[in-house]
């Protein structure tokens, strides 16, 4: 039977299930989705939705369990979309977009939503308030649903950790953006004004990345046997090919 370590299982994994939970996000269906429970802005869907699990706390909080983001552009689509429909409710109606992109995306695969779900239980929540907002949230029942709650939970659960993993190595937000992205990456995520050149960081970014696998492999560690790991990263794989082509 073949087995995988936890390093590996990082690296084969988790691009994937990153990739997953940015197509959901940001595709057109989601968008329609927020329309029509009230979200005429797909940006204050975006920030309100994912961020709800936060609770009702000031938009200070959510820049700094989000990272990446201008915080002028956290403030701002934060507050509209909490007006629209408070914190718990946008969550709730974000988490009902991620069940029917799902629903109509996502392969229905039982055993790499168990898998998932024990990666997601295995994960120590110390410092990760998204992924521990997300986790707390109701599941969906089963199904492709349920299986693309749990990849996005665990697609927080690496955010959050590289967002640790950046800020331990001296890079700031917009930094961390700049060291590996053009500047019009940082003016997508809001940053304004003249940029600062950040080539010189890369270095940094590189090590922070590290950080990251290792942080998250410790979990895998936890979670899941060698050859578990394996048969994750496998079904990983096979799901990415059905959804992102």
């Amino acid at each position: 039977m073949a087995e995988l370590s936890a390093i590996d299982t990082t690296r084969a994994a988790d691009k994937i299930i990153h990739d997953i939970g940015a197509k959901w996000m940001l595709d057109k269906e989601t968008w329609e989705h927020g329309k029509r429970n009230g979200f005429d802005n797909p940006f204050a869907h975006y920030f309100a939705g994912r961020c709800g699990v936060l609770g009702d706390v000031d938009a200070d909080v959510v820049y700094a369990a989000l990272g990446w983001f201008a915080p002028g552009l956290v403030r701002a689509m934060w507050e509209e979309g909490v007006a629209i429909a408070g914190p718990a409710e946008a969550a709730r109606r974000y988490a009902l977009a991620c069940a029917d992109w799902g629903r109509a995306h996502v392969p229905d695969d039982p055993r790499l939503c168990e898998l998932g779900e024990r990666v997601v239980n295995a994960a120590e929540a110390s410092g990760l308030p998204l992924f521990a907002g997300w986790r707390a949230h109701p599941l969906p029942e089963g199904g492709p649903e349920r299986l693309t709650h749990v990849l996005h939970v665990l697609r927080e659960l690496r955010g959050g950790l590289h967002l640790i993993a950046t800020t331990s190595v001296g890079l700031s937000p917009l930094e961390a953006v700049l060291a590996v992205n053009p500047p019009e990456r940082a003016q997508f995520l809001g940053w304004q004004g003249d940029l600062p050149d950040c080539g010189h960081l890369r270095p940094r970014r590189e090590e922070a990345e590290e950080i990251t696998d290792r942080l998250c492999a410790a979990v895998y560690e936890r979670a899941l046997s060698p050859s578990e790991r394996a048969e994750f990263a496998a079904l990983v794989e096979k799901a990415g090919g059905a959804v992102l082509g």
